[in-house]
């Protein structure tokens, strides 16, 4: 590799699946593109792990405080965001109380898993399939 070799590397990001008190699971209203419901996260700070990255990005843009159950997987596929390649690292999380949309979220709201929205942002339908496979 020469010096002029640029690198191009995927950004990371985490989501959350927020279980609200055996009520269902936190989604948000994207503010910004790409529109839609989504699941709560965000980009990885610099010097942050992606356990407090977590924490955070839930409380940003839901107000409630979070407690990391587990980890679902990591998503990587290159297509899964419009706007670039990231990876996301999406966690299980368990919390109390009203969500509100806060940050980059217009809205939050509580869903169960027979009155999901249509109109789901990035690969989260198939995160949310993995997350409701994982109950069985």
């Amino acid at each position: 590799m020469d010096s002029k070799t640029e690198f191009r590397n995927p950004f990371p990001t985490v989501d959350i699946i927020i279980e609200v008190d055996d009520a269902g699971i936190v989604l948000i209203k994207r503010k910004n593109p790409p529109h839609g419901w989504a699941i709560p996260g965000g980009f990885v700070d610099y010097g942050e792990s992606v356990e407090e990255a977590a924490v955070r990005e839930a409380k940003e843009e839901t107000g409630l405080d979070v407690e990391l159950a587990r980890l679902l997987g990591v998503y990587s596929d290159p297509d899964r965001d419009p706007r670039f390649h990231t990876v996301s690292t999406v966690f299980v999380a368990r919390a109390s109380g009203t969500p509100v949309g806060q940050d980059d979220a217009a809205e939050a709201r509580v869903f169960t898993r027979d009155n999901l929205p249509d109109d789901l942002a990035f690969d989260h339908r198939s995160i949310l399939d993995d997350y409701f496979s994982s109950l069985k």
